[in-house]
């Protein structure tokens, strides 16, 4: 499996580099490719120059072990770069610039910031606008093993029917579900190499990196997916930019969704 990292050289440009990686829990030897280059506005080419360490991410914030919302000192600031997706310039949380499409909704608590699902089948849609290439960071944390949503990105146009389902692609949350259903995967498309995330109950970081159509997924600082998407399983097709959505999938066990960050890597 290659472990594809996001390299920022300056505005507007975003370069892949592969790198030796093991699969996680099998400690299988990892293999080397190739450096890949990927300029984020004209596609991807062959670079001579080699790869370079992963450019800094937004520091993790502290993770309780218990189920309770964090205390305002574990709200995440701004990372330089990133845009926060929920926190108001007063300092304050809302879900302005939200829409929420299909049954049950998500609660925020002002001052926390965190996410929490009710009922479903939803989806939680940040409209204000579109993204084709860009760096997705966000925490999660589920109710207990059973605890079932997604993260959908590049969702092309206003989600006005379920189709959307099959024209996007959604990073799975379900460490219950095996194979391309289990946490990390592209859902019914691209299986992870391992089960990265913590135990029901503890925060989890997801960090999801799309340029062109390579899509990579990190939980908690581990690569699980590096995947050159296709037209697979439920993923019919797939537009070039799109909207994010957070899955609400139904009210036997809630999700949690905290300080969430997005980098455009088009300008």
């Amino acid at each position: 499996m290659r472990n594809l990292t996001i390299i920022g050289s300056r505005p507007g440009q975003a370069r892949w580099a592969a790198k030796t990686f093991g699969d996680g829990k099998s400690g299988a030897r990892g293999r080397t490719v190739a450096a890949v280059v990927c300029l984020a506005v004209i596609g991807c080419a062959p670079a001579p120059d080699q790869a370079q360490p992963m450019e800094e991410a937004p520091a993790q914030a502290s993770a309780p072990a218990t189920a309770d919302s964090p205390t305002p000192e574990e709200v995440q600031d701004m990372p330089e770069g990133y845009l926060q997706l929920l926190r108001t310039s007063d300092g304050r949380f809302s879900k302005a610039g939200w829409n929420h499409y299909g049954p049950g909704h998500f609660e925020l608590d002002p001052v926390t910031g965190v996410l929490t699902s009710h009922g479903g089948m939803g989806l939680f849609w940040y409209s204000v606008r579109e993204f084709g290439d860009f760096v997705l960071d966000l925490e999660f944390k589920c109710a207990d093993v059973h605890t079932n949503s997604g993260v959908f990105v590049r969702i092309p146009g206003v989600p006005a029917s379920d189709d959307y389902i099959y024209h996007s692609f959604e990073i799975q949350i379900n460490d219950a579900g095996e194979g391309i259903h289990q946490t990390g995967a592209v859902y019914d498309a691209e299986a992870p190499t391992h089960l990265a995330s913590r135990p029901p109950g503890e925060w989890n970081r997801m960090r999801i990196t799309v340029v062109g159509s390579r899509l990579g997924v990190e939980v908690n600082g581990e690569r699980v997916v590096d995947w050159e998407a296709e037209p697979r399983g439920k993923v019919v097709s797939f537009s070039p930019r799109g909207y994010f959505g957070l899955q609400n999938h139904d009210d036997r066990s809630p999700v949690y969704f905290r300080n969430i960050f997005v980098r455009d890597l088009e300008g």
